[in-house]
């Protein structure tokens, strides 16, 4: 039988608890190496952002229910290579938006892009399927990975993001993304303009 989708009510600002102390309980989840990372460049960098912690978030509905905690919409994240697998891309788009391959390689001159295989996944960014994240460009020390956002989340004033394991979720300001996080990473986007999926017709 499936486990049913839990998520922590609360939102919290800043990296889990490690420990018990007077004033705090102990983190209730085993935290990956990859995930302190995370919180380890943002705390360096001075960053400051909310938390929601629940488990893996990997359909539509989990999605929402982070949304409803955190809120601010989830942000879909794909990670795309040409046909050749000399160049790789990590789109952030927003999370109900329909992605189509095509619209994506006509703004980017590239022909023929897909979505990049889990082994170049874990290579690139150290990340595996589901967890693909803007703070995964931390492990692209080569620049490999050409960050491309959709105008929509370009513009907006918060983005959210996983912290390299979708099992929590983030909220940062775009400011400290562009300006801060993203220049300490020596990557700067691409921004593009990806259609809306026409309603389809009624009746």
């Amino acid at each position: 039988m499936e486990e049913a989708f839990y998520i922590d009510p609360h939102k919290y600002y800043g990296r889990p608890v490690r420990s018990a102390g007077p004033d705090c309980v102990k983190d209730p989840i085993d935290r990956i190496p990859e995930e302190l990372a995370c919180y380890d460049l943002l705390d360096s960098l001075g960053v400051v952002y909310a938390r929601v912690d629940h488990s893996h978030a990997d359909t539509i509905e989990a999605c929402h229910a982070v949304e409803q905690v955190l809120g601010w919409p989830v942000c879909k994240n794909l990670f795309l290579c040409n046909r050749q697998k000399t160049q790789y891309y990590l789109l952030m788009l927003e999370g109900d938006k329909v992605f189509k391959t095509k619209d994506l390689s006509r703004q980017l001159g590239v022909a023929r892009l897909s979505f990049a295989s889990p082994e170049d996944m874990t290579a690139l960014l150290g990340v595996h399927p589901g967890s693909v994240t803007v703070l995964g460009l931390m492990n692209d020390r080569d620049n490999r990975v050409q960050l491309v956002m959709d105008r929509p989340i370009y513009e907006a004033p918060q983005v959210s993001c996983h912290p390299c394991i979708s099992t929590s979720t983030l909220l940062l300001s775009r400011q400290d993304l562009l300006e801060t996080i993203l220049p300490a990473l020596h990557h700067s986007p691409i921004v593009v303009d990806l259609p809306e999926e026409p309603d389809a017709p009624q009746g």
